[in-house]
């Protein structure tokens, strides 16, 4: 395999001095795992073959098929990939692997042998606002499928009431899905891009995402609600209530923000599937907080807004029946809210992790670069 040092992503690998670090942590791994993951990175883009690996890795000792994929399960680990959606090694069935990330070689002929040893430098930056952009788009694509399937829980229920006013079910389906959507867009956009902005400010995503993700939703919360009763004021000439806002944003924000942590916290961060799931458990319960805060999401929300309007058609009493409530009762509150807020957060939280293996997959980070170098 050829020497050398390699960076890729956040990690670099030195097999001469027999260290792989992520920043300035060093990552645990054996001699042989370690020489197997300098065999993959230095043929990047290239298949090696089981049988390369146990030549230049194995150096001909007998082993199992079981050692090589014990050896390939422990390096993904390490690095916080995914055998399903990989970002760094691929599986080619029946034939090796692949290493697929962008890897840069350093020129370790200029380097000043007398120089101490420097931790690697944070991943750069790149993209800037087009990348941030890019991931805002990327959340409000997921909260507006959040939205859509909302739209049709809420929709179904309130066109299984008794419906008067020439209003037919497909209608009332309709309507809720597109007020949902909408929601659902605005919300996404804001908490991915505050997300996305913590990530590029403090260079890598961290903690600072459930700070970003919070400050976004708390936002985009305050301004949707504070045109909400401008309009119901303008055109109605009566307040909608209290109806979901800046606390309830900034709540559900934080959750996604920190679903964005867990899923780029390098050789601890977790699969794809794990991250979603994480990130829904931390939604539900922010979701399910909100309601006994005295807030609202938007079950309550349009609850609050048939009881303001005595000629709404819309009803959700249904849903408090299945709690032995009349109408929209705490309970079902509660139980709505948290269904929401796990949903939200895993659809916005599943949209930016692939949209960001997207960016570092090469294409997309082409077209950022791109985009945010200067022009002559």
């Amino acid at each position: 395999m050829a020497p050398g040092r390699y960076r890729f992503e956040g990690f670099l690998l030195d097999p001469r001095d027999r260290q792989l670090r992520l920043d300035d942590t060093r990552v645990e791994l054996n001699a042989r795992y370690l020489d197997a993951l300098a065999l993959l990175v230095s043929e990047q883009g290239r298949l090696v073959s089981k049988d390369r690996f146990l030549e230049e890795v194995w150096r001909g000792v007998p082993v199992t098929d079981e050692a090589l994929t014990q050896c390939i399960r422990t390096l993904r680990r390490q690095l916080g990939d995914d055998a399903g959606r990989p970002r760094f090694i691929e599986t080619v069935p029946k034939h090796g692997y692949r290493f697929i990330a962008s890897v840069e070689r350093l020129d370790e002929e200029t380097a000043d042998p007398a120089a101490p040893p420097t931790a690697p430098a944070s991943p750069p930056r790149t993209g800037g606002l087009p990348e941030i952009a890019f991931l805002g788009v990327a959340g409000m694509a997921g909260g507006g499928g959040a939205g859509a399937l909302g739209g049709l829980f809420y929709g179904f229920v309130g066109a299984s009431q008794p419906l008067q006013g020439g209003m037919g079910a497909a209608s009332v389906l309709l309507v809720l899905i597109c007020l949902t959507v909408l929601v659902g867009l605005i919300g996404g956009v804001g908490v991915g891009a505050g997300v996305a902005s913590a990530g590029f400010a403090s260079g890598r995503p961290g903690p600072w995402s459930i700070l970003g993700g919070a400050l976004g939703g708390m936002i985009v919360g305050a301004v949707v609600k504070l045109l909400g009763t401008d309009a119901f004021n303008l055109l109605f000439g009566q307040s909608p209530g209290d109806i979901t806002g800046a606390t309830e944003g900034a709540l559900l924000g934080a959750a996604v923000g920190l679903g964005a942590w867990l899923a780029s916290r390098g050789p601890r961060s977790l699969p794809l599937r794990r991250s979603v799931a994480a990130t829904a458990l931390a939604g539900g319960a922010a979701g399910a907080a909100i309601p006994l805060l005295g807030g609202r999401l938007m079950g309550g929300s349009l609850d609050q807004l048939a009881a303001r309007f005595p000629q709404s058609r819309l009803r959700l009493d249904q849903i408090g029946t299945l709690f032995g409530e009349a109408g929209l009762g705490p309970v079902s509150q509660v139980v709505t809210g948290a269904l929401e807020g796990a949903l939200f957060s895993a659809c916005v939280v599943a949209a930016m992790i692939l949209a960001r293996r997207s960016l570092s997959g090469g294409g997309w980070r082409a077209l950022l670069d791109a985009t945010a170098r200067p022009r002559p």
